[in-house]
């Protein structure tokens, strides 16, 4: 073997070495075990994915709890939400959380922590020295229990993700609410066409 093929082929060796590392070093999301019980949804795992990310269970539950639109508490190392709560959407919030409050945007690792100035919210990561501001959470405002929702009845809500088959999901307290032709994202006018238990089923009102 020449010189040269033997450096090409170390040159190889080394390329393929640091894809292996930056692979391995990938951040992997944690997995969510959830569950219903009764009229409420159970993230069993959820102090050790606050422990895996390196952030305040507090802090999780309440972004947990604003972007899905229900009450909740934790309840020792599980989180506890009302309503059933589809989970694809609690595990699509917690990757959206990971994103926002967690992953460095420059090196892309998870080794950062939060700092608080004024109202304003700063990542720092510990591996790069990187900072990024992603501004103050906005305060959840207490959801309280209101009267069950009554076929016919018109009500707003906001599209907070799209189910299987295409229909907005909304909640409404302990009502998981299929909205068809519904947008996410959008805050829209809906009227209760039919109930099943927690689940109600609405149409759009022009």
């Amino acid at each position: 073997m020449t010189d040269a093929s033997y450096k090409e082929l170390l040159k190889r060796v080394q390329s393929k070495t640091q894809m292996q590392r930056i692979d391995d070093d990938r951040f992997k999301v944690p997995k969510a075990e959830i569950f219903f019980e009764g009229n409420t949804t159970v993230l069993k795992n959820f102090d050790k994915i606050a422990d895996m990310i390196n952030r305040d269970q507090d802090h999780v539950m309440k972004f947990l709890l604003g972007s899905v639109g229900t009450a909740g508490e934790i309840d020792g190392g599980r989180a506890v939400f009302q309503g059933k709560i589809p989970p694809k959407t609690l595990q699509d919030r917690l990757i959206e959380y990971i994103d926002t409050y967690v992953i460095c945007t420059e090196c892309k690792r998870p080794d950062t922590h939060l700092l608080k100035k004024e109202r304003t919210i700063v990542i720092r990561c510990d591996a790069c020295g990187a900072f990024r501001s992603v501004g103050s959470m906005k305060k959840k405002k207490t959801v309280t229990p209101s009267e069950a929702l009554k076929e016919g009845e018109i009500i707003d809500v906001t599209i907070k993700d799209i189910g299987k088959r295409g229909d907005g999901v909304a909640f409404v307290d302990k009502y998981i609410v299929y909205v068809s032709g519904a947008i996410k994202g959008s805050t829209v006018k809906v009227k209760i066409e039919k109930i099943s238990g927690t689940v109600a089923f609405a149409r759009l009102v022009v």
